[in-house]
């Protein structure tokens, strides 16, 4: 769809399909305090759509085309999860009601703004909530519209009544393309989502477009550590982007590079900022790991295209408590610690075991896993079996379909069968997340960390795990391990 207009004078009522995802629910929040009327459905309930509940959004359960005589929406939009034979968006159509996916409704709000998008295939929700966070404290009151709830915001999006909006582009289904930033951060480019691109070098075209499809006398932001992000710098040069381009990595052969690097024990990092091989001054983040150094330096760079100064951005990044579900401490019984975290690709799993060691050397690293799609476990599983081996006690459940149908002969088993294979023998498949519950509260001892990870459900296992252990106190040697 081209052009799309959010005019009230056209459009009053929008009703989305999909409302409980988090990125849909973003999109909600927005149209509400836009002054839109808007509802919407989803097939089950969420945490997302309690905080639309308490904006007085309209939620209802499962999709009716009986929705549309209740709402008489002037625009339906629909989510990626939603799949064409849906009924409601069939019968939307049949009405010659405006439809039109998140996507282009999202572009259509951001391309009117001075519009930063975060891209890339890990770490744009980090790098999104740090660069709206710096932002919001230099007082330029950003929109903001992310795919993760941001803590210090307590929400996902946020209308600001500044110039800029700050957005965590998608580039899953390729409708990051349709954004046109006047920022943009690309942060690394990976095969991921292999149900739409057949091929890394599909993945790396799309970023190539992306980045071409800018407003004029925009800036683009990329990581020069990421391999696939080091071939678009390499190609933009070549091709005349070199002027707007500006690299982040380590050491002092990029725009902006980090040094000194220091994990701090029990939770944080430290390093020295340069820019331009100079010193730029130091920075202490409250989250841990080597992934969001990099982050920070991104978010950084792009407010350093609005002439944010860097202390600014110090102070910002000091206080930030990080992003809802990325390494989210959830709680303590007696000596066990309890975290959650949303890594669903081998190399955001390898990223945050790295990152949980850097900040509890020595103890005990137990990780309930929950792989999330078909396709990605298809063509990761190997790598899976890799990341996960820094576990010392993995739990694995089965595979979290999402809008996925099954693939014969694709299960979990496929990355216990590779973990054996390298001779590991702490891996435990699980039927469900109460059987994982069951066993790992039986194993737990003193002084155990538990990490639940994936971008499914799996979640739900740190309360209830936290009841285990409140009902039993944690055995002082852990049960034979299975394979």
């Amino acid at each position: 769809m081209d052009g799309l207009k959010l005019s009230h004078d056209r459009i009053r009522n929008v009703h989305l399909l999909g409302i409980g995802g988090s990125g849909m629910s973003g999109l909600a929040a927005l149209l509400s305090e836009l002054g839109f009327e808007v509802s919407g459905c989803d097939m089950a309930h969420s945490y997302y759509m309690e905080k639309l509940l308490a904006r007085k959004v309209d939620c209802v359960l499962g999709h009716d085309p009986a929705h549309l005589d209740r709402y008489r929406p002037d625009l339906l939009i629909y989510s990626s999860a939603i799949p064409d034979r849906n009924e409601e968006l069939i019968e939307a159509g049949r009405r010659g009601i405006l439809i039109a996916r998140r996507a282009e409704v999202l572009s259509a709000l951001f391309n009117e703004r001075f519009g930063v998008g975060i891209a890339g295939t890990h770490g744009k929700t980090t790098t999104s909530s740090m660069t709206a966070l710096i932002l919001d404290r230099a007082g330029l009151k950003p929109t903001v519209a992310i795919g993760g709830e941001v803590c210090d915001i307590g929400a996902n999006a946020r209308l600001g009544a500044g110039l800029p909006m700050v957005a965590e582009l998608d580039e899953s289904d390729g409708s990051f393309e349709l954004f046109r930033t006047n920022v943009s951060v690309i942060t690394n480019v990976d095969w991921d989502h292999v149900d739409h691109y057949r091929t890394r070098e599909d993945v790396e075209r799309a970023f190539n477009r992306f980045i071409n499809n800018r407003k004029k006398e925009s800036s683009v932001i990329i990581c020069g550590e990421d391999p696939g992000a080091a071939r678009l710098i390499e190609q933009n040069r070549a091709s005349g982007l070199d002027g707007s381009l500006t690299t982040y990595g380590w050491g002092s052969g990029w725009d902006w590079g980090a040094v000194d690097v220091n994990h701090v024990r029990g939770g944080g990092v430290s390093f020295n900022v340069l820019h331009r091989g100079r010193l730029k001054g130091a920075m202490t983040l409250k989250v841990s790991g080597e992934h969001n150094v990099l982050n920070a330096l991104a978010a950084c760079a792009a407010c350093s295209c609005m002439n944010v100064p860097f202390e600014t951005a110090c102070e910002a990044l000091k206080a930030f408590k990080g992003a809802k579900r990325r390494l989210q401490y959830m709680g303590s019984v007696g000596e066990v610690d309890l975290y959650d975290d949303y890594g669903h690709h081998p190399r955001e799993v390898s990223a945050t075991l790295r990152a949980v060691r850097s900040i509890f050397p020595g103890r005990r690293l137990v990780t309930l896993f929950q792989p999330h799609r078909y396709t990605r476990t298809a063509a990761l599983y190997r790598d899976f079996a890799d990341a996960l081996n820094q576990a010392d006690r993995l739990f694995l459940l089965p595979i979290y379909p999402a809008d996925e149908q099954p693939i014969p002969g694709v299960s979990s088993d496929l990355i216990v069968q590779a973990m054996i294979e390298k001779g590991s023998r702490q891996v435990t498949m699980c039927v469900d997340i109460a059987e994982a519950v069951e066993r790992i509260g039986r194993e737990a001892r003193p002084d155990d960390l538990i990490l639940t990870l994936g971008a499914g459900n799996v979640n739900s296992a740190c309360e209830l795990l936290m009841s285990r252990l409140e009902q039993q106190e944690p055995v002082p040697d852990a049960m034979a391990c299975s394979a």
